[in-house]
Protein backbone atom coordinates (compact mmCIF):
# COMPACT_ATOMS: atom_id res chain seq x y z
CA UNK A 1 0.00 0.00 0.00
CA UNK A 2 2.63 2.18 0.70
CA UNK A 3 4.27 1.43 -2.69
CA UNK A 4 1.13 2.57 -4.36
CA UNK A 5 1.49 5.62 -2.57
CA UNK A 6 4.61 6.48 -3.28
CA UNK A 7 3.76 6.12 -7.22
CA UNK A 8 0.67 7.67 -7.23
CA UNK A 9 1.71 10.87 -5.09
CA UNK A 10 3.97 12.32 -7.02
CA UNK A 11 1.91 11.72 -10.69
CA UNK A 12 -0.92 13.56 -8.94
CA UNK A 13 1.07 16.27 -7.86
CA UNK A 14 2.71 16.60 -10.78
CA UNK A 15 -0.69 16.71 -12.89
CA UNK A 16 -2.38 19.55 -10.28
CA UNK A 17 0.51 21.06 -10.81
CA UNK A 18 0.15 21.24 -14.99
CA UNK A 19 -3.34 22.31 -14.36
CA UNK A 20 -2.69 25.37 -11.71
CA UNK A 21 -0.14 26.34 -14.32
CA UNK A 22 -2.47 26.31 -17.26
CA UNK A 23 -5.37 27.85 -15.30
CA UNK A 24 -2.88 30.55 -14.61
CA UNK A 25 -1.96 31.59 -17.77
CA UNK A 26 -5.56 31.00 -19.04
CA UNK A 27 -7.19 33.07 -16.32
CA UNK A 28 -4.11 35.80 -17.02
CA UNK A 29 -4.65 35.81 -20.85
CA UNK A 30 -8.63 36.27 -20.33
CA UNK A 31 -8.42 38.65 -18.17
CA UNK A 32 -6.07 40.63 -20.64
CA UNK A 33 -8.45 40.24 -23.30
CA UNK A 34 -11.03 41.95 -21.55
CA UNK A 35 -9.49 44.61 -20.34
CA UNK A 36 -8.71 45.48 -23.88
CA UNK A 37 -12.20 44.74 -25.19
CA UNK A 38 -10.68 41.43 -27.51
CA UNK A 39 -13.42 38.99 -27.94
CA UNK A 40 -12.54 35.71 -28.13
CA UNK A 41 -14.44 32.82 -30.54
CA UNK A 42 -14.40 30.95 -33.47
CA UNK A 43 -17.29 32.32 -35.02
CA UNK A 44 -15.19 34.25 -37.41
CA UNK A 45 -14.43 30.86 -39.42
CA UNK A 46 -18.25 30.55 -40.98
CA UNK A 47 -17.48 34.66 -42.10
CA UNK A 48 -16.22 35.47 -45.90
CA UNK A 49 -12.74 35.36 -46.16
CA UNK A 50 -12.05 38.37 -48.95
CA UNK A 51 -8.90 36.67 -50.52
CA UNK A 52 -8.28 34.73 -52.91
CA UNK A 53 -5.32 31.87 -53.38
CA UNK A 54 -3.27 31.35 -56.25
CA UNK A 55 -3.05 27.62 -55.50
CA UNK A 56 -5.60 25.13 -54.22
CA UNK A 57 -6.73 21.65 -54.81
CA UNK A 58 -10.58 22.30 -53.90
CA UNK A 59 -12.61 24.91 -55.29
CA UNK A 60 -12.15 27.97 -53.52
CA UNK A 61 -12.39 31.98 -54.50
CA UNK A 62 -12.61 35.02 -52.02
CA UNK A 63 -16.54 34.62 -51.34
CA UNK A 64 -15.95 31.44 -49.20
CA UNK A 65 -15.55 31.26 -45.63
CA UNK A 66 -12.35 31.19 -42.91
CA UNK A 67 -12.89 28.06 -42.94
CA UNK A 68 -12.63 26.85 -46.33
CA UNK A 69 -9.44 28.71 -46.43
CA UNK A 70 -8.17 26.65 -43.92
CA UNK A 71 -8.90 23.77 -45.63
CA UNK A 72 -7.17 24.66 -48.75
CA UNK A 73 -4.06 25.81 -46.63
CA UNK A 74 -4.28 22.26 -44.72
CA UNK A 75 -4.63 20.48 -48.21
CA UNK A 76 -1.22 22.32 -49.47
CA UNK A 77 0.66 21.52 -46.64
CA UNK A 78 -0.29 17.89 -46.57
CA UNK A 79 0.29 17.58 -51.14
CA UNK A 80 3.88 19.02 -50.08
CA UNK A 81 4.35 16.68 -47.28
CA UNK A 82 3.33 13.43 -48.94
CA UNK A 83 5.01 13.96 -52.05
CA UNK A 84 8.53 15.30 -50.32
CA UNK A 85 7.88 12.22 -47.46
CA UNK A 86 8.13 9.47 -50.99
CA UNK A 87 10.99 11.27 -53.09
CA UNK A 88 12.73 12.04 -49.86
CA UNK A 89 12.27 8.19 -49.05
CA UNK A 90 13.33 6.68 -52.08
CA UNK A 91 16.17 9.21 -52.35
CA UNK A 92 17.70 8.22 -48.68
CA UNK A 93 17.31 4.29 -49.51
CA UNK A 94 18.80 4.23 -52.50
CA UNK A 95 21.66 6.81 -51.41
CA UNK A 96 22.21 4.88 -47.77
CA UNK A 97 22.49 1.29 -49.92
CA UNK A 98 24.97 3.40 -52.41
CA UNK A 99 26.98 4.64 -49.12
CA UNK A 100 27.98 1.08 -48.20
CA UNK A 101 28.76 -0.03 -52.15
CA UNK A 102 31.80 -1.24 -52.70
CA UNK A 103 32.10 0.96 -55.66
CA UNK A 104 34.64 3.52 -55.26
CA UNK A 105 32.72 6.25 -57.04
CA UNK A 106 29.34 5.48 -55.82
CA UNK A 107 30.59 5.29 -52.69
CA UNK A 108 32.10 9.08 -52.53
CA UNK A 109 29.20 10.45 -54.45
CA UNK A 110 26.91 9.46 -52.10
CA UNK A 111 28.83 10.51 -49.39
CA UNK A 112 29.31 13.73 -51.32
CA UNK A 113 25.46 13.81 -52.03
CA UNK A 114 24.90 13.81 -47.96
CA UNK A 115 27.60 16.17 -46.60
CA UNK A 116 26.35 18.86 -48.79
CA UNK A 117 22.96 19.08 -48.46
CA UNK A 118 22.55 18.13 -45.41
CA UNK A 119 24.60 20.70 -44.22
CA UNK A 120 23.33 24.02 -46.63
CA UNK A 121 20.56 25.25 -44.05
CA UNK A 122 17.13 24.19 -45.55
CA UNK A 123 15.59 28.12 -46.01
CA UNK A 124 18.91 28.44 -48.26
CA UNK A 125 17.91 25.17 -50.21
CA UNK A 126 14.42 26.41 -50.77
CA UNK A 127 15.51 30.41 -51.92
CA UNK A 128 18.24 28.45 -54.42
CA UNK A 129 15.82 26.69 -55.85
CA UNK A 130 12.95 29.47 -56.01
CA UNK A 131 15.24 32.48 -57.23
CA UNK A 132 17.87 30.99 -58.82
CA UNK A 133 17.30 27.76 -60.27
CA UNK A 134 13.76 27.65 -61.73
CA UNK A 135 14.08 31.53 -62.24
CA UNK A 136 16.46 30.81 -65.37
CA UNK A 137 13.45 28.79 -66.67
CA UNK A 138 12.21 29.95 -69.86
CA UNK A 139 9.10 32.17 -70.15
CA UNK A 140 5.99 30.18 -71.24
CA UNK A 141 6.09 31.51 -75.21
CA UNK A 142 9.80 30.23 -75.39
CA UNK A 143 9.80 26.72 -73.15
CA UNK A 144 10.50 23.62 -75.07
CA UNK A 145 7.96 20.77 -74.77
CA UNK A 146 9.01 17.61 -73.39
CA UNK A 147 7.54 14.37 -74.82
CA UNK A 148 5.51 16.70 -76.28
CA UNK A 149 3.11 17.48 -73.54
CA UNK A 150 5.22 18.42 -70.58
CA UNK A 151 6.19 22.44 -70.27
CA UNK A 152 8.86 23.39 -67.49
CA UNK A 153 8.51 27.43 -67.79
CA UNK A 154 9.37 30.15 -65.21
CA UNK A 155 5.61 29.86 -63.85
CA UNK A 156 5.48 26.50 -63.27
CA UNK A 157 5.08 22.83 -65.01
CA UNK A 158 2.47 22.47 -67.01
CA UNK A 159 0.99 18.69 -67.35
CA UNK A 160 -1.42 16.53 -68.86
CA UNK A 161 -4.76 16.25 -67.31
CA UNK A 162 -6.51 13.17 -67.02
CA UNK A 163 -10.10 12.78 -68.39
CA UNK A 164 -11.55 9.74 -66.78
CA UNK A 165 -14.86 7.78 -68.02
CA UNK A 166 -16.28 5.08 -65.58
CA UNK A 167 -13.37 6.40 -62.65
CA UNK A 168 -15.06 3.69 -60.21
CA UNK A 169 -14.63 0.70 -61.91
CA UNK A 170 -10.77 1.07 -62.58
CA UNK A 171 -10.45 2.21 -58.43
CA UNK A 172 -12.67 -1.33 -57.54
CA UNK A 173 -10.07 -3.15 -60.23
CA UNK A 174 -6.95 -1.39 -58.11
CA UNK A 175 -8.39 -2.41 -54.94
CA UNK A 176 -9.20 -6.02 -55.95
CA UNK A 177 -5.16 -6.01 -57.24
CA UNK A 178 -4.37 -4.67 -53.34
CA UNK A 179 -6.63 -7.61 -51.77
CA UNK A 180 -5.45 -9.71 -53.84
CA UNK A 181 -1.92 -9.34 -53.06
CA UNK A 182 -2.46 -9.23 -49.89
CA UNK A 183 -3.57 -12.84 -49.76
CA UNK A 184 -1.38 -14.25 -51.80
CA UNK A 185 1.74 -12.39 -49.00
CA UNK A 186 -0.14 -14.22 -46.52
CA UNK A 187 -0.31 -17.25 -48.08
CA UNK A 188 3.42 -17.51 -49.45
CA UNK A 189 4.58 -16.32 -46.36
CA UNK A 190 3.02 -19.70 -44.58
CA UNK A 191 4.45 -21.73 -47.35
CA UNK A 192 7.85 -20.50 -47.16
CA UNK A 193 7.63 -20.99 -42.68
CA UNK A 194 5.86 -24.78 -43.43
CA UNK A 195 8.30 -26.18 -46.57
CA UNK A 196 10.68 -23.36 -47.19
CA UNK A 197 9.56 -22.36 -50.72
CA UNK A 198 9.49 -18.82 -51.97
CA UNK A 199 6.50 -18.00 -54.46
CA UNK A 200 7.50 -14.81 -56.49
CA UNK A 201 5.33 -12.71 -54.55
CA UNK A 202 6.74 -9.52 -56.58
CA UNK A 203 6.19 -10.84 -59.86
CA UNK A 204 2.61 -12.13 -59.22
CA UNK A 205 1.60 -8.34 -57.64
CA UNK A 206 3.50 -6.64 -60.70
CA UNK A 207 0.63 -8.57 -63.00
CA UNK A 208 -1.97 -7.90 -60.82
CA UNK A 209 -1.40 -4.68 -60.59
CA UNK A 210 -1.16 -4.42 -64.31
CA UNK A 211 -3.81 -6.82 -65.81
CA UNK A 212 -6.60 -6.14 -63.75
CA UNK A 213 -6.75 -2.36 -64.04
CA UNK A 214 -6.32 -3.21 -67.95
CA UNK A 215 -8.89 -5.59 -67.62
CA UNK A 216 -11.42 -2.58 -66.66
CA UNK A 217 -10.04 -1.01 -69.64
CA UNK A 218 -10.90 -3.98 -72.17
CA UNK A 219 -14.53 -5.25 -70.47
CA UNK A 220 -15.23 -2.43 -68.06
CA UNK A 221 -15.77 0.26 -70.30
CA UNK A 222 -13.10 2.26 -68.53
CA UNK A 223 -11.97 4.99 -71.03
CA UNK A 224 -9.01 7.60 -70.29
CA UNK A 225 -7.99 10.54 -72.17
CA UNK A 226 -5.31 13.40 -71.82
CA UNK A 227 -6.17 17.32 -71.63
CA UNK A 228 -2.81 18.85 -72.94
CA UNK A 229 -1.87 22.30 -72.20
CA UNK A 230 -2.10 24.77 -74.56
CA UNK A 231 -0.17 28.17 -75.49
CA UNK A 232 -2.82 31.13 -75.57
CA UNK A 233 -1.86 34.71 -75.92
CA UNK A 234 -3.44 37.24 -73.68
CA UNK A 235 -1.26 40.35 -75.21
CA UNK A 236 1.21 41.06 -77.07
CA UNK A 237 4.06 39.95 -74.89
CA UNK A 238 1.84 38.13 -72.17
CA UNK A 239 1.46 33.97 -72.76
CA UNK A 240 -0.09 31.62 -70.78
CA UNK A 241 -0.88 27.31 -70.79
CA UNK A 242 -4.63 26.66 -70.93
CA UNK A 243 -5.64 23.21 -70.36
CA UNK A 244 -4.06 20.33 -68.11
CA UNK A 245 -2.80 20.88 -64.89
CA UNK A 246 -0.29 23.68 -63.46
CA UNK A 247 1.73 22.79 -60.71
CA UNK A 248 3.31 26.42 -59.41
CA UNK A 249 7.24 27.15 -58.92
CA UNK A 250 6.36 27.57 -54.97
CA UNK A 251 5.31 23.89 -54.90
CA UNK A 252 8.14 22.60 -56.97
CA UNK A 253 11.11 24.61 -55.44
CA UNK A 254 9.84 23.52 -51.52
CA UNK A 255 9.10 19.67 -52.70
CA UNK A 256 12.47 19.78 -54.19
CA UNK A 257 14.28 21.55 -51.08
CA UNK A 258 12.43 19.41 -48.52
CA UNK A 259 12.62 15.91 -50.21
CA UNK A 260 16.97 16.47 -50.72
CA UNK A 261 17.65 17.72 -47.56
CA UNK A 262 15.47 15.16 -45.48
CA UNK A 263 16.94 12.76 -48.14
CA UNK A 264 20.37 12.89 -46.42
CA UNK A 265 19.03 11.90 -42.82
CA UNK A 266 16.85 8.84 -43.88
CA UNK A 267 20.17 8.25 -46.15
CA UNK A 268 22.03 8.15 -42.58
CA UNK A 269 19.60 6.09 -40.84
CA UNK A 270 19.25 3.28 -43.32
CA UNK A 271 23.01 3.10 -43.86
CA UNK A 272 23.03 2.83 -39.80
CA UNK A 273 20.32 0.24 -39.91
CA UNK A 274 22.47 -1.69 -42.19
CA UNK A 275 25.92 -1.91 -40.50
CA UNK A 276 23.56 -2.78 -37.32
CA UNK A 277 23.11 -6.13 -38.93
CA UNK A 278 26.02 -8.36 -37.55
CA UNK A 279 28.56 -8.80 -40.09
CA UNK A 280 28.07 -13.23 -39.40
CA UNK A 281 24.53 -13.18 -40.50
CA UNK A 282 25.51 -11.85 -43.79
CA UNK A 283 28.28 -14.26 -44.47
CA UNK A 284 25.98 -16.70 -43.08
CA UNK A 285 23.34 -16.43 -45.68
CA UNK A 286 25.97 -16.22 -47.84
CA UNK A 287 27.39 -19.79 -47.07
CA UNK A 288 24.11 -21.12 -47.76
CA UNK A 289 23.65 -20.15 -51.47
CA UNK A 290 22.10 -16.86 -51.07
CA UNK A 291 22.55 -13.95 -53.98
CA UNK A 292 23.94 -10.98 -52.79
CA UNK A 293 19.79 -9.87 -53.06
CA UNK A 294 18.27 -12.25 -51.52
CA UNK A 295 21.24 -11.34 -48.64
CA UNK A 296 19.99 -8.28 -48.41
CA UNK A 297 16.09 -8.64 -49.18
CA UNK A 298 15.98 -11.82 -46.49
CA UNK A 299 18.14 -11.39 -43.84
CA UNK A 300 19.58 -7.89 -43.90
CA UNK A 301 16.54 -5.61 -44.29
CA UNK A 302 14.27 -7.29 -42.26
CA UNK A 303 16.59 -6.54 -39.18
CA UNK A 304 17.62 -3.49 -40.33
CA UNK A 305 14.25 -2.12 -41.11
CA UNK A 306 13.82 -2.70 -36.53
CA UNK A 307 16.56 -0.03 -36.93
CA UNK A 308 15.73 2.43 -39.89
CA UNK A 309 12.22 2.78 -38.83
CA UNK A 310 12.65 4.93 -35.80
CA UNK A 311 14.66 8.00 -36.80
CA UNK A 312 13.04 7.71 -39.89
CA UNK A 313 9.47 8.85 -38.44
CA UNK A 314 10.96 11.67 -36.86
CA UNK A 315 12.45 12.98 -40.14
CA UNK A 316 9.12 12.30 -41.51
CA UNK A 317 7.76 14.71 -38.88
CA UNK A 318 10.57 17.07 -39.61
CA UNK A 319 9.96 17.26 -43.21
CA UNK A 320 5.97 17.59 -42.63
CA UNK A 321 6.90 20.50 -40.17
CA UNK A 322 9.54 22.33 -42.15
CA UNK A 323 7.33 22.82 -44.53
CA UNK A 324 5.83 25.87 -42.99
CA UNK A 325 9.17 27.35 -44.23
CA UNK A 326 6.86 27.77 -47.50
CA UNK A 327 5.50 31.09 -46.48
CA UNK A 328 9.05 32.28 -47.21
CA UNK A 329 8.58 31.98 -51.21
CA UNK A 330 4.75 32.70 -50.69
CA UNK A 331 3.65 28.80 -51.37
CA UNK A 332 0.08 28.56 -49.95
CA UNK A 333 0.44 26.30 -47.05
CA UNK A 334 -1.52 26.67 -43.79
CA UNK A 335 0.58 28.92 -42.48
CA UNK A 336 0.79 31.49 -45.25
CA UNK A 337 -3.10 31.69 -45.81
CA UNK A 338 -4.58 30.62 -42.50
CA UNK A 339 -1.56 31.49 -39.67
CA UNK A 340 -0.93 35.05 -42.53
CA UNK A 341 -3.68 36.16 -44.09
CA UNK A 342 -6.37 35.18 -41.80
CA UNK A 343 -5.04 36.15 -38.57
CA UNK A 344 -4.02 39.75 -40.30
CA UNK A 345 -8.02 40.09 -41.79
CA UNK A 346 -9.16 39.25 -38.91
CA UNK A 347 -6.80 39.69 -35.73
CA UNK A 348 -8.07 36.69 -33.86
CA UNK A 349 -4.47 35.63 -32.55
CA UNK A 350 -5.23 33.43 -29.87
CA UNK A 351 -7.66 31.74 -32.12
CA UNK A 352 -5.78 30.53 -35.37
CA UNK A 353 -2.42 30.35 -34.07
CA UNK A 354 -4.23 27.47 -31.61
CA UNK A 355 -5.83 25.82 -34.50
CA UNK A 356 -2.60 26.04 -36.75
CA UNK A 357 -0.82 24.31 -33.74
CA UNK A 358 -3.12 22.22 -33.47
CA UNK A 359 -3.48 21.44 -36.89
CA UNK A 360 0.20 20.36 -36.86
CA UNK A 361 -0.18 18.28 -33.40
CA UNK A 362 -2.53 16.18 -34.96
CA UNK A 363 -0.62 15.90 -38.23
CA UNK A 364 2.46 14.47 -36.50
CA UNK A 365 0.63 12.67 -34.33
CA UNK A 366 -1.07 10.83 -37.25
CA UNK A 367 2.30 10.23 -38.62
CA UNK A 368 3.69 8.45 -35.57
CA UNK A 369 0.67 6.59 -35.09
CA UNK A 370 1.39 5.04 -38.61
CA UNK A 371 4.68 4.59 -38.49
CA UNK A 372 4.84 2.84 -35.02
CA UNK A 373 2.05 0.03 -36.52
CA UNK A 374 3.99 -0.10 -39.07
CA UNK A 375 7.25 -0.84 -37.09
CA UNK A 376 5.41 -3.01 -34.26
CA UNK A 377 3.79 -5.06 -37.71
CA UNK A 378 7.98 -5.73 -39.16
CA UNK A 379 8.98 -6.31 -35.94
CA UNK A 380 11.05 -9.71 -35.88
CA UNK A 381 8.49 -11.95 -33.18
CA UNK A 382 10.46 -15.14 -31.62
CA UNK A 383 8.29 -18.29 -31.68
Amino acid sequence: MNFKLKTIVPQLITVLAVILVFGFFTYNAQINMENRGIDFGYGFLSQESSFDVQFSLIEYDGSHSYFRAYLVGLLNTILVSVIGIIIATVIGVMVGIARLSPNYLINKFAAFYVEFFRNIPLLLQIFFWYFAALRALPLPQDAEAMFGVFFLTIKGLYVPAFIWENLNIFFYSLVAAVISIIIIKTYAKKVQETQGKQIPVFLIGIGLIFSLPLLSFLIGGVNLSFEVPKLKQLATTSFIYEGGVSLPPELIALTLSLSLYTATFIAECVRAGIQGVGKGQKEAAASIGLTPNQVLKLVIMPQALRIIIPPTTNQYLNLTKNSSLAAAIAYPDLVLVFAGTALMQTGKAIEIVSITMLTYLSLSVSISILMNWYNKKIAIKEK
